[in-house]
């Protein structure tokens, strides 16, 4: 096939192609469901602490089996992991969608339905990590990370706003069944890769030496450790606006299940965009600097959209929210791979995943609680301010980098010959 741009050039390799095509179709469905549990938790119950609630429990089981998923990822096929993960998550959508459109679902089922997915996600996402890096070479592993997340915050501009129109047209429970379908496309394109054999080894330590091995690392790496943690902070006080979607959209400003949809696939574009310019770098050059600017950015719009109450004016300033947090997170998720050595890729990945799912289920509920007392606009705004904060201290700690190194493969492996 003719060479591709610079910003697309991890497309170039046959396997990514497959994971980035199958990824996008089922990452729109993954939206939809998201969107459109948001809008049914909120009309079965008109409580805000109960969406953060199923947020938590959606979330914090990552935390608590995070570790074992990324041992597991370094010691198995990261691809059958993937397709035996992602089996289950069709199933607990078709689940979903069986209650729904038959009228039993009832919020404890969420709950219940919302827990078995978190646990299925705290073995998906360190595979995901450990899959990526082996679908292309490492100098173009920020490449196929960026264009990774691409698809991940793109998807969140169609999804979203289907899902707002689904609901308002024929309910929640299609967005559901939708959802399990585009997990197909996932799965056959995790299939149909040509990878190396997997060579298995029986001489891994215990599990959780594997673990405290991980541990180590992180704490002896000072660049890292600062990085999980303006992470942590980010998604703790920045990210958990998304929980309090649905009030903004019905309580502030009359929109209805519509209006949720298109604000969050404005919050999308934005994301979108910045997942797009970043895919454009050639080099990790600044990288950091993007992270703290993109955190503190992140206060800054998310004080400035907590105040609005104008739909129109509304979309405009959620655009950079999105544009700015996947600033933040893509370039964080960049420089933590280039610093961590293929061996503990899934371990270090995992923590990653661990501080982002224990910091927006914890930060879901505090502001789902918090919102019953001060209203959801000052809650948000209020977690714009900590973002700010915390990007003014990680800019402060943060050791200057001189440069990383990128490692070459070769390409015959990678494309699996």
């Amino acid at each position: 096939m003719p060479r591709l741009p610079a910003s697309l050039r991890s497309l170039d390799y046959r396997n990514f192609r497959l994971f980035f095509t199958g990824q996008l179709i089922s990452l729109v469905g993954t939206w939809m469901q998201s969107v459109a549990l948001s809008w049914l938790v909120y009309r079965l119950t008109g409580q805000a602490t109960l969406l953060g609630l199923v947020a938590f429990a959606t979330q914090f089981p990552i935390f608590l089996l995070g570790s074992f998923g990324g041992v597991l990822a370094d010691r198995v096929d990261p691809r059958r992991l993937l397709v035996i993960t992602q089996t289950l998550q069709t199933l607990q959508a078709f689940l979903m969608a069986w209650l729904t459109l038959s009228g039993r679902i009832q919020p404890w089922m969420i709950l219940v339905l919302a827990v078995g997915l978190g646990v299925v996600n705290a073995f998906d996402l360190p595979a995901r990590q450990v899959l990526v890096a082996s679908t292309v070479d490492r100098e173009d592993l920020p490449n196929a990370i960026a264009l990774n997340s691409s698809i991940f915050h793109g998807s969140r501009v169609v999804g979203p706003a289907v899902a707002g129109l689904l609901v308002m047209a024929i309910g929640e429970g299609w967005c559901f069944l939708l959802n399990g379908a585009s997990f197909f496309a996932a799965i056959a394109g995790l299939l149909m890769m040509r990878l190396p054999a997997w060579e298995t080894r029986n001489d891994h330590p215990p599990v959780l030496d594997h673990i405290m091995e991980g541990v180590r690392f992180v704490r002896g790496n000072r660049p890292v450790a600062l990085l999980l943690f303006l992470l942590g902070l980010v998604c703790l006080m920045g990210m958990p606006y998304t929980v309090l979607m649905p009030i903004f959209a019905d309580a502030i400003l009359h929109g209805g299940p519509r209006a949720l949809g298109l604000l969050m696939g404005a919050s999308g574009v934005g994301a979108f965009l910045g997942s797009v310019a970043l895919a454009g770098r050639k080099d990790l050059a600044g990288l950091e600097r993007i992270a703290y600017l993109g955190a503190g950015a992140t206060g800054i719009a998310l004080a400035c959209f907590a105040f609005s109450r104008s739909f129109p004016l509304s979309m405009v300033l959620i655009v950079p929210v999105g544009m700015a947090m996947v600033a933040h997170m893509t370039s964080n998720n960049t420089l933590v791979q280039m610093l961590v050595p293929d061996k503990m890729r899934g371990r270090v990945m995992a923590f990653h995943a661990m501080v982002f799912t224990v910091a927006m289920p914890v930060g879901s509920l505090l502001e789902g609680v918090l919102a019953n007392h001060i209203g959801a606009p000052a809650t948000v705004a209020l977690g714009g301010v900590g973002c700010i904060l915390g990007a003014i201290w990680f800019a402060a700690k943060f050791p200057p980098m001189t440069g990383l190194e990128v490692g070459v493969t070769r390409r015959s492996a990678v494309e699996g010959g």
